[in-house]
């Protein structure tokens, strides 16, 4: 980034974001602060020029994305137990703290689409390009993490 001024709007802008998107796909609050401290790292580090705030934020998702699939490469890597993690966090209904828990459930093929296009709201062709993937695929994990958190949340 040019100067601090502009890192500092982006970091405050962002930094929530990146930290649910490195927890969605590491499950663990160590290694998503971790990641959101390396991604942010690299914006300050960063020379590039990003055109708009969408630009941005894009970047952002795509190196979030790239850092987290490179710490499951490291011979390091520790689970947390989401219990403990849920515990400390402050839902409003009941009924959030069950969404939660079956959206951290799902595999992380299909955690991260939900968690890109609800979440974040991206179109399903944003969150393939995101994530690297075939839209038609992103559409079908889509489909069928909505059936899975169906079977889930009925089930309870």
């Amino acid at each position: 980034m040019t100067d601090n001024e502009q890192f500092v709007q982006a970091a405050e802008a962002h930094m929530d974001m990146i930290f649910r998107l490195a927890y969605g796909y590491t499950k663990s609050h160590a290694d998503a602060d971790d990641v959101t401290q390396d991604v942010l790292l690299q914006l300050y580090r960063t020379d590039k020029a990003f055109s708009s705030d969408a630009h941005l934020k894009n970047w952002l998702i795509r190196v979030t994305v790239n850092r987290c699939k490179s710490l499951f490469r490291s011979p390091w890597r520790r689970r947390e137990n989401l219990d403990d993690y849920a515990e400390s966090l402050a839902f409003e209904a009941p009924e959030s703290r069950e969404l939660f828990e079956a959206v951290m459930s799902l595999d992380q093929k299909y955690r991260l689409p939900i968690l890109l296009y609800y979440y974040e709201g991206y179109s399903t062709r944003e969150t393939a390009l995101l994530l690297g993937e075939a839209e038609n695929t992103v559409s079908t994990r889509l489909h069928r993490a909505r059936a899975k958190l169906r079977h889930y949340l009925t089930e309870e």
